[in-house]
């Protein structure tokens, strides 16, 4: 075993036993290759990446490539989940250098850390080819190196160099990246663009929002014919539930099969926005199936959730095949039913035929059918039938650290959907979650750490970064409206007030990704860089604006509403280049702008909940329960409704009916700010 059986990424420990000799990021590496005068190799992946696998089983196992690498670089393995802190710092290098990223990623780096050479996967030929060409410039043309070193660095340089407008944007770029969606828009199949397509929650969203104060046929038709076709297509898990990452087709029918816990979060909450907004019942299902995806495969007996599971397993030969757990035969279909009759049926259902649709078998989907999943007796059967069959089948492999971004976007979305869809249980393992984060990776003196494993030691790992504090805060703002419990409030106040002590830019605002004394693990970043365009994942800066201006509402603390407002004026310039890559940034442009309503339910009275409950109302944040030190709850009382806008209250009301009114009024009374 090399290095990297010690660590606590499954990702790492998959590579423990190839022949390189991989170091983990760490003072040693670098240290080695300096005193080697080598080029560093860092390889970025993780561990449901089917092309990471496919690149790891023909070089990083192979005898030839490994003694390659082993006598011309220092090799460093880094699980870009663990730390996407690393890995944005050298995709950037990668992407200004090609024009494009993606994993697994190889960086050619000097033994300070600075790159000269990126790629993404290379097949062995070239990558050997590459190995050799890399340590001939290495030793005969470092001073053109040293010229890719600082065009590179200068340009990782400036891209953290933004200086802020004058104020926050208004709604201009709202209207340009709508616009701009609506062009790139795919009429027959939903999504934006061409394959492959992802699932695209956070611009969804921002579609659904601009449909809330202007509803338009066409933004309806952008949210319905996207959600049909990815809970129709091959995407969405027709036996068990969830999603794959992506698309390779136009169609989504044809996965990457690995299931991330961030994608289910964030769809989660798109699919429960929608069926609140268009009451559409065939979305709960979605949401429904997806919760118990999670709650059954992903969760953590304490409380915590794994990362993701794989795109392959081994298949009937033994075989490690992407997508050989999922995809089937008709005779497969037969013969898990029992009945040659039930199992034509049930293949005529899930679009399993003659014709197989990938590799030579097929993925159950509902394309042919789309937005109609609601599956009658005789099918549910099939489908049970079926999923008890692919249980006996080799699982895909199981990411089981727990990031903390990661779950506090699993609080947030399990929060929202079980108050929105009356399932206590939900938010009884959202509680169970955050609790296990408190306890887990809280460290005594109130630092959080990034990653936790059950086998490792110290089981918490990687001080957290920006977006982990981000995502914290919007968790347990959620769950304190879930709830009514008092102390997710001041969780997310201490959260909040910790990210802004450590990470916070006192001359242009924003955070930074790393906080102000370091990653924690003794190895400067070559540069510290500041998370501002969404991607998989919501940006830091994003969510925490969103998060502190409806936490400031919440508390009556416009510390937090300033700190929102100058982290927008940063990403102003930024967005005016690009709206529709900053959608959440957007979100909270025009949550401020259209201000923020207050609801206060002192008693929780459970009528007056479900008036709030009943449509997806994302300029309201709700107060109820327990009582938290803020002017929202001074001069309340028990039995009433309390509508404010910006602090400014309406009458106390005490009826279901009159509740609905005030906040309808609210709505119109204030469509801009």
């Amino acid at each position: 075993m090399n290095r990297l059986a010690g660590e606590s990424s499954p990702y790492l420990r998959q590579h423990r036993d190839n022949p390189v000799d991989w170091y983990p990021w760490s003072e040693e590496a670098f240290a080695q290759a300096a005193a080697r005068d080598v080029p560093v190799l860092i390889s970025v992946g993780y561990s449901a990446c089917h092309w990471c696998h496919v690149m790891a089983h023909e070089s990083f196992e192979d005898e030839e490539v490994a003694a390659l690498m082993n006598e011309l670089f220092v090799n460093i393995k880094v699980d870009r989940e663990e730390r996407p802190d690393i890995d944005a710092i050298y995709m950037d290098a990668v992407q200004a250098q090609t024009g494009r990223g993606g994993w697994p990623m190889t960086v050619m780096a000097t033994p300070k850390g600075e790159p000269f050479f990126g790629g993404t996967y290379f097949p062995k030929p070239q990558f050997i080819a590459l190995l050799r060409g890399v340590d001939d410039a290495w030793r005969t043309k470092r001073a053109e190196l040293a010229n890719n070193v600082k065009a590179l660095t200068k340009a990782l340089g400036e891209a953290s160099a933004t200086k802020p407008a004058d104020r926050p944007p208004g709604y201009e770029p709202i209207n340009a990246a709508l616009r701009a969606l609506g062009s790139n828009f795919d009429k027959e199949w939903g999504g934006f663009g061409p394959a492959p397509k992802f699932p695209a929650t956070m611009n969804l969203d921002l579609v659904m929002r601009a449909d809330l104060h202007g509803p338009a046929d066409a933004n309806r038709t952008v949210v319905t014919t996207t959600l049909d076709a990815m809970a129709s297509g091959g995407m969405y898990d027709h036996l068990g539930g969830g999603f794959s990452r992506y698309s390779v087709d136009e169609r989504w029918l044809v996965p990457h099969f690995e299931k991330m816990l961030y994608d289910q979060a964030q769809l989660i909450r798109t699919y429960t926005h929608a069926f609140l907004m268009y009451g559409e019942a065939r979305w709960r299902q979605i949401v429904t199936e997806t919760v118990e995806y999670v709650l059954t495969r992903l969760r953590h007996p304490g409380g915590g959730f794994y990362s993701a599971e794989d795109a392959d397993s081994l298949d009937a030969e033994g075989h490690s095949v992407e997508g050989a757990f999922y995809t089937w035969t008709p005779g497969e279909v037969a013969n898990a039913v029992g009945d040659a009759g039930r199992g034509a049926e049930a293949a005529e259902w899930y679009g399993i035929g003659d014709e197989p649709n990938f590799e030579g078998r097929s993925i159950p989907n509902r394309l042919h059918a789309r937005g109609e999943w609601d599956r009658p007796g005789t099918i549910e059967q099939a489908r049970r039938a079926m999923f008890e069959h692919r249980a006996t089948r080799p699982r895909p492999g199981l990411d089981d650290k727990v990031l903390t971004e990661w779950n506090a976007m699993m609080i947030g979305a399990l929060a929202e959907a079980g108050a929105a869809m009356g399932r206590p249980d939900w938010i009884g393992a959202a509680v169970a979650t955050a609790d296990f984060l408190l306890d887990e990776l809280r460290s005594d003196d109130g630092r959080w750490q990034r990653s936790w494993h059950a086998d490792a030691t110290p089981r918490a790992r990687h001080r957290a970064l920006a977006a982990d504090h981000a995502m914290l805060v919007d968790a347990y703002v959620r769950l304190a409206e879930a709830t009514g419990s008092a102390r997710f409030i001041e969780q997310a106040c201490a959260v909040a007030d910790t990210m802004l002590d450590c990470f916070w830019d006192v001359d242009d605002g924003g955070l930074y990704t790393v906080p102000e004394d370091g990653p924690g693990d003794g190895t400067p970043l070559i540069v510290r860089q500041k998370d501002m365009i969404d991607s998989a994942v919501p940006s830091a800066n994003s969510t925490a604006a969103l998060a502190l201006s409806r936490l400031a509402a919440l508390k009556g603390e416009p510390r937090y509403a300033n700190h929102a407002d100058r982290i927008l004026s940063l990403m102003a310039p930024l967005i005016s280049r690009s709206p529709p890559a900053f959608a959440v940034a957007l979100a909270a442009i025009d949550q401020r702008q259209r201000g923020i309503t207050e609801v206060v339910i002192p008693g929780g009275e459970q009528h007056l909940l479900d008036v709030v409950r009943a449509g997806w109302r994302p300029q309201v944040v709700l107060a109820w329960g327990e009582p938290w030190e803020s002017p929202l709850w001074k001069g309340r009382e028990a039995g009433h409704a309390y509508v404010c806008h910006d602090a400014a209250c309406q009458l106390p009301v005490t009826d279901a009916e009159a509740l609905a009114a005030q906040l309808s009024e609210s709505a119109a009374t204030h469509p801009d700010g």
